[in-house]
C-alpha cells in the first residue's frame, strides 16, 4: 500500500474499498456514505437517533453485499419492541442502497437499546435467480456491529468484525473477515494474525470512519502490514421500485377488490414507502387484469 500523507484528507464521496492482507487470510472492506445517505434521509423526517441508526444499517448492508458473487440484493431488517418497530436497509450487487424506518415518528432516544429493544435481526440474501436465504439472530446490546459479528461466527463459522458510525450527514464502516486458510498453515498463526488485525481496527474512531479517505485510514491502522487494495466501487441511493413491479403487485389482489377501489376512487394509487414515488392506475390501465381473472404477469 502506498504511503499516505501526514495531513488528513476529508472524504466526501460514496464508495466502498475492498482490501486483502497479503500475508494473512483476512479480507477487509471500508465504506463511506455521503450524498447517498443524505438523499435517503431527506425522504423522511427522522429523529437524530433514528437517522444515525439507519446510517449504520446502510453502511453495514454495503459491507456485507460486497461479498455477493451474483445478481441480487442483501437486506438487513430488524423488528423490535422499542421506539423503532421496524428498520430496513438494502444493498444490491451494483451497490445501490435504500432504507427506511417504520413507525418511528415518536422515537426520541439516542440509545440503540431503547430504539431496538428486544430486537430480532434478519439477514436476507435475495438473488435475482435462485433460492432466497435468511438468517436470524437477536440484537446484542443494541449493537448492529456486535450482532452481525456473532451471527457470522455462529452460523457461518467465519470470524467477522464490523465497526460502524453515522452522524446524520455521513455514515461509514469497516469490516474484517477471516478467510479459509490459504497462506498460513498453523491455526495458532492464523489466530494471532486475526487478533492483530482486529486489535488495530479497534483503535479506529467514529470521526476517522466518517471523514478520512479510505487509503489514509488504512495507512493509519496498518502501515506496517502489506495490503492489497482493489478499485473503489461507487455507492448510490436508488430505489428498485417501478411501475411494472407495482402493476405486478396489483395482479395478486382479488378482482373484486380492484373493482371496488376503482368504483370508489376512480383510480388506484400506490406509493413506494422507501422513495415516496407514486404510481397511479386507471381502469384502462388495469383492463387486462379486470377482463381475465386468470391473468398472470411474467416476473
Amino acid at each position: 500500500m502506498s504511503n499516505s500523507p501526514d495531513s488528513p484528507s476529508l472524504a466526501n464521496s460514496d464508495e466502498s474499498l475492498r482490501f486483502l492482507f497479503e500475508d494473512a487470510d483476512i479480507r477487509g472492506e471500508h465504506v463511506q456514505l455521503d450524498a447517498a445517505y443524505r438523499d435517503i434521509l431527506t425522504l423522511h423526517h427522522y429523529a437524530p437517533g433514528v437517522s444515525r441508526l439507519l446510517g449504520e444499517f446502510l453502511a453495514a448492508s454495503v459491507l456485507l453485499s460486497s461479498n455477493l458473487k451474483f445478481e441480487g440484493r442483501l437486506i438487513l431488517q430488524v423488528r423490535s419492541e422499542g421506539q423503532v418497530p421496524l428498520l430496513m436497509a438494502e444493498c444490491d450487487h451494483l451497490l445501490h442502497i435504500r432504507g427506511i424506518a417504520r413507525g418511528a415518528q415518536e422515537a426520541t432516544s439516542n440509545s440503540n437499546d431503547q430504539l431496538l429493544q428486544n430486537g430480532q435481526l434478519v439477514i436476507t440474501i435475495d438473488p435475482t435467480r435462485g433460492q432466497r436465504y435468511q438468517g436470524i439472530t437477536a440484537m446484542q446490546q443494541g449493537s448492529l456491529a456486535h450482532s452481525l459479528g456473532a451471527y457470522f461466527e455462529q452460523s457461518e463459522q467465519l470470524k467477522t468484525r464490523l465497526w460502524l458510525a453515522a452522524d446524520g450527514k455521513r455514515a461509514g464502516g469497516l469490516l474484517l473477515q477471516q478467510l479459509p486458510t490459504q497462506i498460513t498453515p498453523h491455526e495458532t498463526t492464523q489466530l494471532r494474525q486475526w487478533e492483530h488485525a482486529c486489535s488495530l481496527a479497534t483503535t479506529v474512531t467514529d470521526a476517522e470512519l466518517l471523514h478520512l479517505d479510505s487509503e489514509q485510514m488504512l495507512h493509519r491502522l496498518y502501515h506496517q502490514d502489506p495490503l492489497r487494495l482493489f478499485e473503489r466501487s461507487a455507492v448510490r441511493s436508488q430505489c428498485n421500485c417501478s411501475r411494472e413491479r407495482t402493476f405486478n403487485a396489483l395482479t395478486s389482489l382479488p378482482q373484486l377488490d380492484l373493482e371496488e377501489l376503482l368504483e370508489e376512487l376512480g383510480r388506484i394509487t400506490m406509493d413506494c414507502e422507501f422513495c415516496n414515488q407514486q404510481y397511479c392506475f386507471s381502469r384502462e390501465d388495469l383492463a387486462e387484469i379486470l377482463a381475465d381473472p386468470e391473468f398472470k404477469t411474467v416476473h
